[in-house]
């Protein structure tokens, strides 16, 4: 199997503030002067990320009945959390659902499913059981700054969202971390009815924070899916979906990037 992400960095800088030859930043083009007034954020990959323990493949084995372990976990945890594309073959009505998954609950176990099936794990029960500690946001883990991050915005009086292509509550990720008071609106697709890239979400989160497109800034580790708020003309800062171990500031530094200083 591939690599986990292929070309990570590992320093825990913001991927494409993206940087130029001499190490600065390049410029964020649509960002307007002073802070912003609302700071949307992406779920996986940017606040949490769902990283592999090696206690959830206990006794697991492939098609071929090898152990599943090592590299090859880290590339099903890949596929199961790749934000866009299509992590195995499917035929077109399995494809049509994993377009929609996010909408559906019952869309997304299928296909999920299937994508295990797909990456060799045979057994259903073992399926089930891993999909399961995907589907469950206590499974996921905090990047090191995310509370501190939510807490400056707070601290500043500027509004914070959550906007996430997810098909289920990750509302409880947030109360363990004891940061869900921080945290002024949540938009998940399966509540909104609509998904990332298109513009219909990150309205609804503009809308859910009371400022101005141009004044919100979208923070994500996609540059398909989360960039897509552009198209608001909201500015928008990529970071990079490496392991949290790797990333110990990510969050505060695309913060620094986007015009949000004071304290850092």
């Amino acid at each position: 199997m591939a690599d986990l992400h292929p070309g990570e960095r590992s320093d825990g800088e913001p991927k494409d503030l993206g940087e130029r030859s001499d190490g600065e930043p390049k410029d964020l083009g649509e960002r307007s002067d002073g802070e912003p007034k609302a700071v949307l954020f992406d779920f996986s990959g940017t606040l949490f990320r769902l990283e592999e323990d090696e206690s959830w493949f206990a006794g697991y084995t492939d098609a071929d009945g090898a152990p599943i372990e090592g590299e090859s976990q880290a590339e099903l945890m890949r596929r199961m959390t790749a934000p866009m594309g299509l992590p195995v073959p499917m035929d077109p009505d399995m494809e049509a659902d994993w377009h929609q998954r996010d909408l559906d609950p019952v869309k997304h176990r299928r296909v999920y499913h299937h994508v295990l099936a797909s990456s060799g794990i045979a057994d259903p029960d073992q399926r089930t059981r891993l999909y399961g500690r995907i589907a469950n946001p206590d499974c996921w883990t905090v990047y090191p700054d995310t509370a501190d991050a939510l807490r400056l915005l707070h601290g500043k009086g500027i509004r914070i969202g959550v906007l996430s292509n997810i098909a289920y509550d990750i509302r409880p990720a947030f109360v363990r971390e004891g940061i869900d008071g921080l945290v002024d609106a949540y938009l998940l697709s399966f509540e909104v009815g609509a998904m990332k890239p298109s513009e219909d979400i990150f309205a609804a989160g503009v809308a859910a924070l009371g400022a101005p497109a141009e004044q919100t800034l979208m923070v994500g580790d996609s540059e398909e899916a989360d960039g897509g708020c552009r198209a608001l003309g909201m500015p928008f800062v990529l970071v990079d979906p490496v392991p949290t171990a790797q990333r110990p500031d990510g969050l505060l530094t695309a913060l620094r990037h986007a015009g949000i200083t004071a304290g850092l």
